[in-house]
Formats: C-alpha cells, structure tokens, sequence
C-alpha cells in the first residue's frame, strides 16, 4: 500500500511537497482551508517578489508541469503574488494528477494519532495519524501515515502592542486598523489617499508598505504617512543595499533610505505602542513613555507567528523563543544570526519527536522573518525523500541562496550551539552603490584596506540546483 501523506495547506511549498511526493509514488492529498489554492498568496497579490522566477518555481512542481505543456516565465523577471498564483500555481494544481488530491474549503481543526492522545508513548509510531478536518460545516476525520504541515503564518499576524501582546484598545479599534500589506494603490487606495496614516513595524512588509504610501499622488490632499519603528536606530531597517544578492530587496531599503532622509515620511523611533484610542478626529497612538501619535489608519506590519492549536496533541519539540524546530532555531535566530543568509536545510534540522510529522515553509521558521520560497522547495525535497526511505537525497544539499548583505547581530550575544555572531557593531545601513561590501560598515573598512567587518561580506552567485 502506498503511504499517505496529509499536506496541510494548498500554497507553494505545500504544492510542492506533493509534487515531490507524487514522483516518490507516495500518495498526497492536499487540505486547503481557502476557497482556492494560494489562498494566503492571494492576499497580498499586488506584492512584487524580492526574488525572480528562478528562486520561485520547484524543480518537480515544474517537471510535472511541463507534462501539460507548461513554459516557465523569464526566470531573470520578477512576479508579483498575483503573477506566482495565475502563472504557477494555478496551472499546477489543474494537472490531472495533482487537481484530484486537492481538497478545498477544508479546515483542519486538529492532528493527533489514532487512539493516541499526547501523553501515550507504547506503540504510538504505528498508529497513523489522524486529522479532524471541517468542511461544507462537517466534521470528518482523515488518516495518514505522515503529515506534513505547510499551512504558513499569514493569518497569525502579531499584535500591535509591544511585549507580544495587543495594545490596549485594539480589539475595539479593529474597524481602522489592517495587518500586513493592504493595497495601497489599487483595492485599498480610497482607504489611504489623503489620510493620516501610521505604520508600525520595521520589516520588509512595513518598508513595502511606507514605500508604496509616499508614493501616492498629493492632490487633492497629501498622504501623511508615520512611522512607528520599535528600534532606535532606523538605518538597521534599510537592509543590504547594493550588496543584496536579491537587487529589489535591496532596491527597497535604499528607496526607504531617501524618503526618510528628505523627510517624506515622519518618524518616531524607539515607539512601543502601548494603548489605542479614538475618537471623531482619529486614533490616538500612545506609546509607554506616554507619546501620542494621531493619525487616521494604522496599519500593523509587525511580522507573523505560528498558529499551533491544531498541533496540540502531537509531540512537537519547539526553540522557547522562535518557536520553530531547536535545530533551526541558531540558523535564523534574528537575536543571534550574523547575517541574513540562512544555508539550506532540510529533513533533519526539521525533525520532531512524533516520527513522521514535519513543519516545513513559513511556519517552519516560526516567528522568524527570514524565510524565502525556493528554502521551503528544498525542505520539503528533502522531507518527501526521507519519508520515502531514500535518507541519502535527504541529507543532500540541493540549493544555494543568495546572500542579504545585510548583518543582525547583537553586540556580544550567543546562543548555546548557535552560529558564529559578527563582530560588535557591524552593519551601519546599506553599503552604498557599487560595491560588493555587505554593509556600510563592511565598506569603509575595506576601502581603507582593512579586512572588513566580519560579517561575510562576500559574494556568491545564487544558483537553484534541481533535484
């Protein structure tokens, strides 16, 4: 009999998990909560993608498709989330062999093992899994010799509050505040236009976002746009520069960089929201050293964790601070980690106590925000050969990434058995154009004939190998 595995969640690697499985003869079925595969994707399709076509389609996702005569875009372009759905997505799960595995509008509620609750350990490897599932209002119980959980974090934003928790009064203003990237140019854009408009976060989505606000038209009243930055120092937000093996993640914090330094968007560092107010003028922001910002619209870029209810009764091993697999946890730990690049990882860095489970894509990475697409097409490669028996393509290394240029590292900081931290002080912002130095720290340094600052500054040509 073949195995059964349950992929939890109809995105890119959850596809391609079964993809993967499908060419190991081992027997998917795909659970998808939405209406339709990508659904998390389809929620921030105007995003453009930091990384081209070549880092975003995986290698037996596009052999099966190539069986229905699909040509993959230029793989130098760059698509957006609409683009990775109607371009990709979509046409792979309307190949025959993969549309029949793929249950929509399924929620699944909880896993356990069959006749096995969390605390009973004598035979519990044999029993299969079992994954109460609702759909059309029912509920159903499924069973599976694996399961694989790529169900993401996009629907598990963080709170507004500072400390993880909501702000006082968030719930109460849920009416003027959105999580994410809204679209600020397109369906959204009567929402922002002309508005006093906050964004709180310090990330990629929060740069996405201030960026894309600034550059609304003024008439025939300007944006005022906020930013409400944890940090103390902004320039840690600007990222890589030019030294971004990624050129638009990179492009992306250089734009930030003007804006900020022209006095386009008004800035308020070190801001720890701590109660929302309102009232007929707007929000009232109040920070815990008692500053108040009013605006119109806040918007919450504060990253993303894991939902881990459904989870419950498994025997799931978890890092206490990310929340993702201890192994992983030295890798992308952005306390810790010198520099964003995170090497390729699959099967054994994201094994846990219960034999046959997985957490691979997104949620692997728990409430780190380092995540990119083609590292989850390899964890689930791995993860797929290493459920069928074939240990020695798990443990190979079938993918290089592309390095940030950019260093996180917290002066003196360690995590027992974690990677190497950069030298205190490293980073400074974005190196500037050209140059191949990883910060602007990096930059000045070797441009007075020192060896740099330490946090692996040099380049390396991304490749995607194909398994």
């Amino acid at each position: 009999m073949n195995q059964t595995i349950a992929i939890i969640g109809a995105g890119p690697v959850g596809l391609a998990a079964a993809a993967h499985a499908l060419e190991r003869g081992l027997d998917p079925v795909v659970l998808e909560k939405g209406p339709a595969v990508g659904h998390a994707v389809r929620q921030w399709s105007h995003v453009p993608m930091f990384s081209p076509w070549a880092f975003n389609v995986d290698a037996a996702a596009e052999r099966l498709l190539k069986t229905a005569g699909w040509a993959r875009p230029d793989g130098e372009t760059y698509p957006t989330g609409g683009d990775l759905v109607s371009r990709y997505l979509a046409p792979l799960a309307a190949v025959p062999a993969l549309r029949e595995r793929i249950r929509l509008h399924t929620e699944v509620l909880a896993v356990s093992r069959r006749g096995f609750d969390k605390v009973r350990t004598a035979g519990r490897d044999r029993a299969p899994f079992a994954l109460r599932c609702r759909a059309g209002g029912e509920e159903t119980t499924l069973f599976a010799d694996a399961v694989i959980d790529t169900s993401g974090t996009w629907f598990s934003p963080n709170p507004a509050g500072s400390g993880g928790l909501p702000a006082i009064g968030e719930a109460q203003n849920a009416g003027r505040i959105r999580y994410g990237m809204p679209d600020v140019h397109g369906a959204d854009r009567g929402r922002y236009a002309g508005r006093r408009v906050a964004v709180l976060g310090g990330g990629h989505s929060a740069i996405g976002t201030l960026t894309a606000l600034a550059a609304l038209p003024d008439a025939p009243t300007p944006t005022a746009v906020i930013w409400l930055y944890r940090g103390a120092d902004v320039t840690k937000a600007y990222g890589g520069g030019a030294a971004d093996q990624l050129s638009a993640r990179g492009e992306l914090g250089l734009r930030l960089a003007q804006l900020v330094e022209s006095g386009r968007l008004a800035v308020e560092t070190g801001y720890r929201l701590d109660r929302i107010e309102s009232d007929a003028a707007g929000l009232r922001l109040i920070a815990d050293d008692g500053r108040t910002v009013l605006a119109d619209e806040l918007i919450v870029a504060t990253g993303f964790r894991p939902d881990l209810g459904p989870l419950r009764e498994l025997r799931v091993a978890l890092d206490p601070a990310l929340e993702c697999p201890p192994v992983l946890a030295p890798l992308i730990d952005p306390n810790e980690h010198s520099c964003g690049t995170v090497r390729p990882h699959g099967a054994a860095e994201l094994a846990h106590p219960e034999p046959g489970f997985y957490i691979a894509g997104m949620k692997a990475y728990g409430r780190a925000p380092t995540f990119l697409l083609a590292t989850g097409h390899e964890q689930v490669r791995s993860i797929v050969a290493a459920l069928a028996g074939d240990h020695e393509a798990a443990r190979r290394v079938e993918l290089v990434l592309p390095e940030t240029g950019v260093c996180s590292a917290t002066p003196g900081g360690s995590r027992a058995g974690g990677a190497k931290t950069a030298a205190a002080g490293c980073c400074g912002g974005p190196a500037p154009v050209p140059s191949t130095a990883c910060c602007a720290q990096d930059h000045d340094a070797k441009a007075a004939g020192e060896p740099g600052c330490g946090c692996g500054g040099t380049t390396k040509t991304p490749e995607l190998a194909t398994a």
